[in-house]
């Protein structure tokens, strides 16, 4: 059951009719190769947002072929699969090796809300992936790709769950991200309600905790540089293919970002991936970035912010708000001199 306190938002029937997975429609044929012959579709996989299946089919030189689809109904719908698709085309042109590899989305023919996402089918171990391999892996991709035009963000809407996630193309990975977790921070108030103290935690998390451990990032001869990351890389996003022994990563919200952001849903401790040194095992392929000093404490302000995320998707429960009160609180009382007084103190300790 999902973590919510509010049973009755739950226990409804997905907001898209079965019958979209009961048939292969031609939009979807059409994605496939010339000369693919339906073998048939099942339901696989679960989702709160979507229906999904697997279709199984023999490709065009013979050889049996699965794909799976996600399917969503509605304006909205459209625009999820539109954004998933573009992340994880994009995702996977960076690394095929690593990620599931998308065919394509649009609109039924004969139903035109309906709209859906095709990508390769994959038999998966329902276990997080390899400690041994698969922070190797990510580092590859943070290492491997940075933005071609030296912005951060991504210039299509995504989704996490059911709510749009914004990450504006700018210069600055603290503009991105600040206007990214005020969106956040809209919709969790709207889940869960007003809260005094909540605001004005928040208030100093933008005025004062985001500009601290940020901005020394975009200053000084080690700048970072935008990487391009999935965006969403918690234990249900990743596992391994149980035929091929290997990682692979799905339903991504990539965006070219601080590559330590890929590291916020490894912190959590409902979370597989903190129950082992997944995280210490990254470092040793791409080292902390400087400040080093501000690694851990960057760490969980980006997991404060999946956190957020978490809180907005689930109404009526308070557990993930009253984490994030308490790792606001910490980051907070840490810094409460902001930019500003870190500045002052290395320009006083260099006379």
């Amino acid at each position: 059951m999902a973590p919510s306190t509010d049973p009755s938002i739950w226990n409804q029937e997905i907001a898209v009719p079965a019958e979209v997975i009961e048939y292969v429609d031609d939009a979807v044929r059409a994605k496939m190769p010339g000369g693919t012959k339906i073998l048939s579709i099942v339901r696989s996989g679960s989702s709160y947002w979507a229906r999904t299946a697997k279709i199984k089919t023999i490709g065009p030189e013979g050889h049996e072929v699965s794909y799976f689809i996600k399917v969503h109904q509605g304006a909205d719908g459209y625009r999820l699969v539109l954004g998933e698709y573009h992340s994880m085309k994009t995702l996977w042109a960076a690394m095929p090796e690593l990620v599931a590899r998308p065919y394509g989305y649009g609109t039924y023919e004969k139903m035109d809300d309906i709209h859906f996402f095709l990508c390769s089918f994959h038999e998966l171990s329902g276990g997080i992936p390899d400690i041994a391999s698969f922070p190797a892996l990510v580092a590859e991709l943070h290492n491997r790709h940075i933005s071609p035009d030296g912005t951060f963000g991504f210039p299509y809407q995504v989704f996490g769950g059911r709510l749009a996630q914004f990450f504006p193309v700018t210069n600055s990975w603290e503009e991105t991200f600040r206007s990214g977790i005020q969106s956040i921070f809209d919709n969790e108030e709207k889940a869960q309600g007003s809260d005094e103290d909540m605001a004005q935690l928040r208030k100093a998390i933008v005025e004062k905790v985001i500009p601290r451990l940020l901005r020394p990032l975009e200053t000084g001869p080690d700048k970072i540089q935008p990487r391009l990351v999935h965006g969403d890389l918690w234990d249900g996003n990743c596992s391994m293919d149980i035929n091929t022994n290997k990682p692979v990563v799905f339903d991504a919200t990539c965006l070219w970002a601080h590559n330590e952001y890929e590291l916020g849903p490894w912190q959590p401790t409902r979370h597989e991936m903190s129950k082992q040194p997944y995280i210490e095992q990254y470092t040793m392929y791409f080292k902390p970035s400087n400040p080093k000093e501000d690694f851990e404490d960057r760490i969980l302000l980006y997991s404060m912010r999946f956190n957020l995320h978490a809180s907005s998707l689930y109404p009526g429960n308070t557990r993930f708000r009253n984490i994030v009160r308490e790792d606001m609180r910490k980051l907070v009382e840490k810094f409460p001199g902001g930019y500003e007084a870190w500045l002052n103190e290395r320009q006083a300790a260099s006379t």
